[in-house]
């Protein structure tokens, strides 16, 4: 959460410790991490108000699901529409046969989906794969992408502003290539190369030389 003025408004949990820009303009709000605009909220007045968005949390609640039953963020995501009955179903059901902490968790792996599918294609995924007694979000991804394609869609959100920005350095910092080479490459699982052959090869040579 940032503090704006006498309100609070939620960014991403990824970018925590880190330092952003807000724009504040008469009817909303927008808060950069460098150049990208990370979130957007409609202005707040009221003193102490606080803006929270659910999205902005889930990978907190994935490491902390426990968290996730009763947040202001829930709240006002069902009195906006985006987590719907669809969504209190699966829940439920995941719980029942999971357990709460790993149900829970399914849920929020759901959630995730929304960043990368279209909302209504989560939604129909989701009802898929509850009447079939299916409680896990591979089963709603896989369903979802079943139902755009059923309309001859993509079933890939478009995205039209730039995407968040990953943790990094700020633009300004130099990172070393050897720190650039442990953050983007993987661990080189491969032996070792061997040259016996290569000294068989000038054993040879020398055996059959004049």
């Amino acid at each position: 959460m940032i503090a704006v003025r006498v309100c609070r408004y939620s960014v991403p949990a990824r970018f925590i410790g880190r330092t952003v820009r807000v724009v504040l303009r008469s009817s909303d709000l927008i808060v950069f991490h460098g150049r990208t605009e990370i979130a957007r909220h409609p202005r707040l007045t009221a003193r102490g108000a606080e803006r929270v968005v659910l999205d902005h949390f889930l990978e907190v609640l994935l490491a902390k699901p426990g968290a996730m039953a009763g947040p202001e963020a829930l709240d006002q995501a069902r009195l906006k529409g985006t987590f719907t009955a669809a969504h209190e179903a699966f829940w439920a059901a995941a719980k029942k046969a999971e357990g709460d902490t790993e149900g829970t968790k399914q849920l929020v792996h759901v959630l995730l989906l929304h960043r990368h599918l279209e909302h209504r294609d989560v939604i129909a995924g989701i009802r898929s794969a509850l009447s079939v007694g299916a409680h896990t979000a591979d089963i709603v991804a896989l369903e979802a992408r079943k139902a755009a394609q059923s309309d001859g869609r993509s079933p890939i959100v478009t995205v039209t502003g730039p995407a968040p920005a990953l943790p990094g350095p700020e633009p300004s910092e130099v990172v070393s290539l050897n720190v650039r080479r442990a953050v983007r490459l993987p661990t080189d699982q491969r032996p070792l190369p061997s040259l016996d052959r290569w000294d068989q090869l000038l054993n040879r040579s020398r055996k059959e030389a004049p």
